[in-house]
């Protein structure tokens, strides 16, 4: 019989995780809402492909509760994924992978990304680090972090020589 307990962690991560997201959405119910946009504004189509956040003119239709950048790591992951589905390694990566990079992401208090600094950069694939910064800035508005007022956040990316990625706060694991 197969060992299930890495399928119900995952999927206790997953019940989590859409938890934690109808938390943050009936708290944004909550909260009072800006001016809707001009009537003169054409309608963004969304593709029905893409689970993520609503990008709003002063920020993200999401709001983080974290109270620590370690905890709003899970959000920006979380965010990234949402944008990203059909990017993403689907299962555990190989052993041996194309690139690994370490990012610090600054977030202001609306969810724009201020700053991105390097702290492993994949100096051997210099297209990936593009890529990496272009999905990132592409990503913004991230969850507003209504706790921290601005954050820095660290994650790691694992990147498929096929051009998918895993983010370590989210990865199945490797090989």
């Amino acid at each position: 019989m197969p060992d299930t307990s890495p399928r119900r962690f995952w999927l206790l991560r997953i019940a989590s995780a859409a938890a934690a997201a109808l938390l943050n959405a009936c708290k944004g119910a909550l909260e009072p809402s800006s001016p809707p946009p001009p009537a003169s504004a054409p309608a963004e189509a969304v593709s029905p492909g893409v689970i993520g956040p609503i990008p709003a003119p002063q920020g993200s239709a999401r709001n983080s509760s974290a109270a620590t950048a370690r905890a709003y790591r899970q959000d920006g992951a979380t965010h990234l994924y949402g944008l990203n589905a059909e990017r993403i390694y689907k299962g555990r990566m190989p052993p041996l992978l194309y690139a690994i990079g370490v990012l610090n992401v600054q977030i202001d208090q609306v969810g724009r990304v201020t700053r991105l600094e390097w702290l492993r950069a994949p100096r051997h694939a210099p297209e990936v680090v593009a890529e990496i910064e272009r999905t990132v800035r592409r990503a913004a508005p991230f969850p507003a972090p209504l706790r921290l007022g601005k954050v820095v956040y660290t994650d790691t990316w694992l990147w498929h020589k096929s051009g998918r990625f895993q983010l370590d706060t989210l990865t199945e694991g490797q090989d």
